[in-house]
Parts: C-alpha cells; structure tokens; sequence
C-alpha cells in the first residue's frame, strides 16, 4: 500500500503515520486520528478478556471527561447498552465510546464536544441491522434524554444487533 499522497498534505503511511501537517482535516479530526492509531496499538497485544476489561475503563474515562451534558446522556446511553445489549463490548472508537461485536464496531456515542458540534450524535456502522429499505438513518441528534428517547434508544440498539 505504501503511502498515500496528495497535492494538498504531507503524508499518511500504510501504517497510519503522520508525518507533517495533513491539509483539510481539522485539528479535532487529527486528534481523532490519532487516539484510533493508539487504540489501535494497545489492542495489537491485549487477548479477548484483557480488551473487553481495558474497552470497558477506557469508555468510562471517555465518559468522564465529557461536558456534563454529554456526560450525563453518555452515561445513560452506556447504561442502556450495556442492559439492553450485554454481547457487546465497550471499547472506544476514535476517542469515542463504542460498543463492538466480535470486534466490530455496531454503534457509539459522539459528544458534541469532539466536534465542536451543537449536539451530539449516536450512530451505528454498517455492521448495525438497521436497514430499512432502500434508504435509513444510521445517526441520530441526542440534545437530551427523556424517557421517550431512552425508549427509542433500546429500540435501535435491538434492532441494531438482532
């Protein structure tokens, strides 16, 4: 694969290394980059149970470190997950809290702080079993959580892994 070039950055080598300053991408997408390389680097050698047990500390610091806001809809999210769907596993995604199968990655939270966005996003990859249709939504705005949110959140996560 080598490294990627182009006329407006430095690079990015296979092995995601960045040397000088990648044009277009914001400093918070940089950083955002670099927690992936890291996570990436300490899940290289852990086993399953050592992952599962370091996914789950990690989330929670990410959790911690959030705005109150984004904190408290962070912690209920987690808290659904983790009842409504315990095959999964918390690990972090990018620097954000994210809940894997068999190490894919199916839905995660992104505080509106990781951004600079005016509110945060739950979201699900390809992995998830939304699909409806020929077209769906596959990430949802959470300014806050009522108990009519919380419902529709158990919902998607369902449907997300069923």
């Amino acid at each position: 694969m080598g490294t990627v070039k182009g006329a407006d950055q430095k690079s990015v080598s296979a092995k995601g290394r960045i040397s000088g300053k990648l044009e277009g991408f914001s400093e918070e997408e940089l950083a955002a980059i670099r927690e992936h390389r890291k996570e990436i680097k300490l899940r290289a050698g852990a086993g399953a149970k050592a992952d599962n047990a370091n996914g789950e500390s990690e989330v929670l610091a990410k959790i911690a470190s959030m705005s109150p806001r984004d904190r408290e809809i962070a912690e209920k999210i987690h808290a659904i997950v983790k009842e409504h769907a315990p095959m999964l596993t918390a690990r972090t995604w990018y620097g954000m809290p994210a809940y894997a199968r068999d190490g894919q990655v199916i839905c995660f939270f992104q505080s509106s702080d990781k951004f600079k966005t005016r509110y945060s996003t739950l979201g699900f990859s390809d992995k998830a079993k939304l699909d409806d249709g020929a077209m769906w939504p596959t990430a949802f705005a959470v300014s806050s959580l009522t108990a009519a949110e919380e419902k529709k959140i158990i919902d998607l996560v369902r449907r997300a892994i069923f």
